[in-house]
């Protein structure tokens, strides 16, 4: 069997860098793209032909993102610090995910968001286990395993991290609190990684049994 090869174009990074990250809140949840409006608005098609110049392929290069992000996940390169951004999410809504800074009692989320992006997040990215949302027709991450593998998404996360696996839950086998709000960071800090991380255009490499992008 031959090795997947893909093509990251200029259009295509644009459009990742408009993805809207949302969270989804099945438990441990993970984050994903907004379902509804992936680039911004609910004009999914209209907001891929901006970039595209394109009116028609929308489907085919809104598909091909799902190895695309994977490909910008894994690849692309970005500096710990604090970041802002604005919040697209103040405006949008949709009843399949949340936002992790919403507030439960009025149901609000700030529009404009400030927050440190850390090597521990950087060091978990590459390890999001993307694939394809086919009830909602967008690339996400599982929100059962969202780091792989078939064990305590904590001791994934602690295994990825470096330190001890048995560290990463307690004695009675629940997820470490410490790593529960590392993992719900995520959102924000995958959000900023789409948004300001670097990578140019070019063809990436996959070996047909391995989900690991390296440039051709």
């Amino acid at each position: 069997m031959s090795d997947a090869v893909y093509h990251l174009t200029l259009e295509r990074i644009a459009l990742i860098r408009r993805m809207v990250v949302a969270w989804h809140g099945a438990e441990p949840g993970a984050p994903m793209i907004h379902p509804e409006a992936p680039y911004g608005s609910r004009d999914r098609d209209g907001d891929i032909a901006n970039v595209t110049g394109d009116d028609d392929g929308a489907e085919e290069e809104h598909r091909a993102l799902e190895d695309g992000l994977a490909v910008f996940s894994q690849n692309a390169r970005l500096k710990p610090g604090r970041y802002q951004y604005h919040n697209p999410l103040a405006k949008l809504d949709c009843a399949a995910i949340t936002d992790v800074f919403r507030d439960t009692a009025t149901g609000e989320t700030p529009e404009h968001i400030t927050f440190a992006v850390t090597d521990e997040h950087l060091a978990l990215i590459p390890w999001l286990n993307l694939g394809w949302d086919e009830a909602h027709g967008v690339p996400r991450i599982d929100p059962d395993r969202p780091y792989g593998g078939t064990e305590l998404y904590t001791v994934a996360m602690g295994r990825h991290l470096g330190g001890p696996s048995e560290q990463a839950a307690r004695g009675d086998g629940s997820p470490d609190d410490r790593l529960v709000r590392l993992h719900r960071e995520m959102q924000p800090a995958f959000q900023i990684f789409l948004r300001y991380a670097d990578l140019g255009p070019g063809a990436y490499r996959r070996a047909d049994a391995s989900s690991v992008w390296e440039p051709a």
